[in-house]
């Protein structure tokens, strides 16, 4: 998926956001602002908003001399996730359909992305798993099903920290089959990353492995050998958020999406409204982003 012109504020809010979260010095502010400025002049928009965006959060974190702006609300997520969970494990056990209701509260977990929304707050989340099982889940329901049924190595990529622990309830619907769950080399954004894995105890459940990278994506040549070769013999791949969206949508692989459409310029690609809960197989899909 290509950048859209769209996409350009959409950086240069995120960039003040993570530069408030990563100082209250207005100047780095400043700094970090007319840096994203000269860099939007040069832009490749013929890369994935995900490469963009790791360029502009290495420069921030260099500026700040902050490794990881987002640590504090990353461990907030994760604790409310975590607290969510025994309420959200009872309404699996009483659903007619286990594999699916998991999926939708596992997309309405996608809800806490800060890149999108750096201000989201706690009650936000709460009422996001509240409607999980009440809105519509637009896709390959079935085919999923199918895929999982018939998977003996299932690849799961993760996406946001506090998402990862809702990732949990599906992950136990896929068991006993394989499953390695995946996570950011690096800290960017509210990313997911090992150390998120080991806070919500899911290294406990099944393998996670880094993918080498620190975008919020998967940019398969920015990943490490290691991954590359999982993600070549898996026999399903499942991917979280719209930033996996973005890298491997038109990759030749076969993937399962699952995300919360959050942004005008998803929803633009994908034909579907902001706010959508998505379960989809990849397409290649060759038209940019936003129609350019």
């Amino acid at each position: 998926m290509l950048t859209a012109l769209d996409c350009i504020p959409c950086f240069l809010r995120q960039a003040l956001e993570a530069a408030r979260f990563a100082t209250k010095d207005e100047a780095v502010h400043e700094q970090v602002i007319r840096h994203v400025l000269r860099m939007a002049a040069e832009m490749d928009l013929m890369q994935s908003p995900a490469a963009i965006a790791q360029k502009i959060h290495r420069m921030l974190r260099e500026i700040s001399g902050v490794d990881d702006p987002y640590c504090t609300a990353k461990d907030q997520f994760n604790r409310l996730a975590i607290a969510l969970l025994p309420e959200l494990t009872a309404k699996l056990e009483g659903a007619r359909d286990p594999l699916m209701t998991a999926a939708r509260l596992a997309i309405a977990g996608n809800t806490i992305d800060l890149g999108v929304n750096g201000k989201l707050t706690e009650v936000e989340v709460h009422a996001a798993f509240e409607q999980a099982l009440s809105k519509p889940l637009v896709g390959d329901v079935e085919a999923f099903r199918q895929a999982v049924a018939e998977a003996t190595a299932i690849l799961y990529l993760a996406d946001n920290a506090g998402e990862i622990a809702c990732d949990r309830l599906l992950i136990q619907q896929l068991l006993p089959v394989r499953v390695t769950l995946v996570v950011r080399g690096g800290a960017v954004i509210n990313d997911a990353t090992r150390v998120d894995a080991e806070a919500t105890r899911l290294h406990e459940l099944v393998e996670v492995i880094e993918n080498g990278s620190d975008a919020p994506g998967t940019i398969l040549s920015d990943c490490s050998e290691e991954f590359r070769k999982r993600f070549a013999e898996a026999d399903l791949i499942i991917a979280k958020g719209q930033g996996n969206f973005e890298t491997l949508s038109d990759a030749e692989a076969d993937i399962f999406f699952l995300f919360k459409v959050k942004c005008p310029v998803i929803a633009a690609h994908v034909g579907l409204p902001v706010g959508t809960h998505v379960l989809t197989r990849s397409r290649p899909i060759l038209a940019p982003a936003g129609g350019r």
